[in-house]
């Protein structure tokens, strides 16, 4: 939800590649933190010794991934607006942040 908020805001203020540029940073951010949560989903069974090896595992993936993506959009899209990019990947990084403070109203 926040990246496409994001991206409407950028079309606005930067036009199409704005937009793109949002977009981008946000799908970075969030396929980051969605192989991550999966890796600590799989492996984050047994003794707490697992659990806290598959979350370093995930963090570690999650971080490799964000530098990896965020470096094949840099160079490959000429017409990146770094603000956009920049700013969406943030804002959608930290709300994957804060998921792990929510929880169920058991």
């Amino acid at each position: 939800m926040a990246t496409v908020v994001l991206t409407l805001l950028a079309a606005l203020l930067a036009g199409f590649h704005g937009a793109l540029s949002a977009a981008l940073g946000g799908a970075v951010s969030a396929v980051a933190g969605g192989m991550s949560a999966l890796v600590a989903l799989r492996r984050g069974k047994g003794s707490a010794g697992g659990v806290l090896i598959a979350a370093l595992m995930a963090e570690g993936l999650k971080i490799g991934l964000m530098v990896v993506l965020s470096w094949i959009v840099l160079v490959s899209y000429e017409g990146v607006v770094v603000a956009a990019f920049v700013g969406s990947f943030i804002v959608t990084a930290m709300i994957f942040a804060m998921a792990f403070f929510v929880r169920d109203s058991d």
